[in-house]
């Protein structure tokens, strides 16, 4: 027989999670954080993400084994590390509460019943936080565990209701948090980032509850005489590390996700005017003085900027007929609207280019309405990208000109 069968904490134990990795994801998204934090330091629901964020890594840092042993042994008083970790635990969960009332009612609109029920979670969790302290002082635990001791301690006098307490706190929190989570997860017009960001959170949530009923249940089988520490040793501390993770992620995935993609779309839209930028040096002979510091956003103005710079010098050479026949052209070819008027615009863009760089500067006249292909130069830099199909478009617009050359000549 397998003797991991008949003993499941030696099969938890090679998938244990070090608390160490959940304090660096957290701290993580704490930095993260931090720059607009600092920025935007007067709006209250970043500082409350701020300091939750640093509760939680508290947390971590404070249950993993060694601390609890370093903690104990500077002050001098065996477990007192169990109030303190209960304490931080405790703080993060009202913490949690907080943020979501807050999160999702927003503050500028928050109702009398908002703000009664955040009135009643600091109430209720600075009283449980109270009790804890008080349950310690009175209870007798002379021996240190840095393991085990919500189930060594489960039937000892006020250390039994100081461990009830903490984990009914717990319990409560996470279930009222999941839910609130999980109703906004259904509503319409989320942002996906923050769509997403919340289904984690929903996620790190349900584990958290599956991480207290674990602890009962252990401190649970103790009061009936039965030993099930292993649910609480073995399979709740690796489950608590994998609820901080995407907890963690939860909150860091909507600012990220956001920044991110933002970050990826102007470095695209600058990447697709790349050919148009190109053929606009050939007509100008100068381009965009590179910037070392530069931000995205900057290089992606100061490309646009000389590149409708040059194409209102280049306007005047534009052939309108030619530009019309290339639009008809493209529709011709199967091409729908949009890609026919961009493939039309790189078809007299060329033409312009060809017959000369730069327009006379004697010439006065009016040139033809650019404002349509200076909206639309992405368009027609990604149009030019293709030469094949605007060669296409391009020889088939130049038939009726050639078909209407008389015979004779």
């Amino acid at each position: 027989m397998n003797p991991l069968a008949l003993n499941p904490s030696g099969l938890l134990n090679e998938f244990y999670i070090s608390f160490w990795i959940p304090t660096a994801v957290l701290t993580a998204a704490l930095l993260i954080k931090l720059p607009t934090i600092i920025r935007l330091w007067r709006d209250p629901l970043l500082r409350a993400v701020g300091g939750l964020l640093l509760l939680a890594c508290a947390v971590f840092v404070f249950v993993t084994p060694s601390t609890i042993a370093w903690t104990n042994r500077v002050t001098g008083v065996p477990n007192i590390s169990a109030p303190w970790c209960y304490s931080l635990l405790t703080a993060f969960c009202g913490s949690c509460l907080l943020l979501i009332i807050a999160w999702r009612n927003g503050l500028s609109e928050r109702s009398a019943a908002t703000r009664r029920a955040m009135r009643w979670v600091i109430c209720a969790y600075s009283g449980v936080i109270v009790a804890l302290w008080v349950l310690f002082a009175l209870a007798d635990a002379p021996l240190e565990r840095l393991r085990d001791l919500d189930t060594y301690y489960a039937t000892t006098p006020f250390m039994r209701e100081e461990i009830l307490l903490y984990l009914l706190a717990h319990s409560v929190a996470c279930l009222i948090t999941s839910r609130l989570i999980w109703n906004w997860v259904r509503t319409e017009r989320l942002d996906a980032w923050l769509r997403w960001g919340l289904k984690l959170l929903g996620a790190g949530y349900v584990l958290n509850l599956i991480f207290d009923a674990s602890k009962l249940t252990a401190v649970a089988a103790r009061w009936f005489g039965g030993d099930l520490d292993w649910l609480s040793t073995d399979l709740a501390p690796p489950v608590a590390a994998l609820s901080a993770i995407l907890i963690a992620v939860g909150f860091i995935l909507p600012h990220a996700g956001q920044y991110l993609h933002d970050r990826w779309r102007v470095r695209l839209a600058h990447h697709e005017l790349r050919p148009l930028y190109l053929l606009m040096r050939t007509v100008s002979g100068d381009g965009v003085r590179f910037l070392l510091r530069a931000t995205p956003e900057l290089r992606l103005i100061r490309r646009e900027t000389f590149i409708r710079d040059v194409l209102l010098q280049l306007a005047r050479r534009i052939d309108v007929d030619l530009a019309t026949r290339a639009y008809g052209a493209a529709l011709e070819l199967g091409n729908p609207p949009a890609r026919a008027r961009a493939l039309a615009s790189a078809v007299s863009i060329l033409d312009a280019v060809a017959r000369g760089r730069t327009p006379e500067p004697y010439d006065t006249a009016p040139g033809p309405d650019t404002t349509d292909l200076l909206q639309e130069i992405a368009a027609v830099s990604r149009a030019l990208r293709h030469p094949d199909e605007i060669e296409a478009v391009h020889a088939r617009a130049a038939v009726p000109a050639a078909e209407s050359v008389p015979a004779h000549e």
